[in-house]
């Protein structure tokens, strides 16, 4: 199955996906404002890979392999919606990871449009969080700009700045997209 935005598609991650993965998510521009940091080798890429793949199964949906259409068979990304825990609370989390030469193209922002339309509509969440590092701007603007609203400061991780929650209800988000 596929989904589409403007200049993406989206799909979900499979097995043969795992070079690109550690391609980027072992990349350390990737991980500047995430204090996991990279994946050192690629078993740690291989377990998030099944993790993914479980969770698709276990929740019904998990985040995308991102192309652009131009070049569908190369990865560029993986990011969307996916279940996660903060604070010891399940979330509907928003987020993504690009490498370092789609940065400052806008695909983040195009990304999320398409993740709330497809957590939302199509398959019915109530609530969508987005979680990032308080001096990420980037990522910050990104939630803002497709109408996320700060929810509280998540101080989880020693000196690291802290993680900022941002949420959008569904109720919102119709409100906002059926003028």
């Amino acid at each position: 199955m596929f989904w589409e935005s403007e200049r993406l598609i989206y799909r979900h991650a499979v097995m043969s996906d795992l070079e690109s993965l550690f391609r980027i998510y072992g990349d350390p521009r990737t991980h500047i404002f995430n204090p996991v940091g990279p994946h050192p080798d690629i078993e740690r890429s291989r377990q998030s890979l099944q993790r993914r793949m479980s969770d698709r199964k276990v929740y019904g949906f998990d985040d995308w392999a991102i192309m652009r259409k131009d070049k569908p068979d190369y990865i560029i990304g993986f990011g969307g919606v996916f279940a996660s825990e903060f604070n010891g609370k399940l979330t509907n989390n928003l987020g993504y990871r690009f490498e370092p030469d789609a940065w400052g193209k806008g695909y983040a922002t195009e990304l999320s449009k398409r993740a709330l339309l497809y957590g939302f509509e199509e398959i019915g969440l109530q609530e969508i969080v987005g979680v990032v590092r308080e001096n990420h701007l980037a990522s910050k603007k990104v939630l803002e700009k497709v109408g996320m609203n700060f929810v509280e400061r998540i101080t989880n991780t020693e000196n690291l700045p802290a993680g900022l929650m941002f949420s959008i209800l569904r109720t919102e988000w119709l409100e906002r997209n059926s003028r």
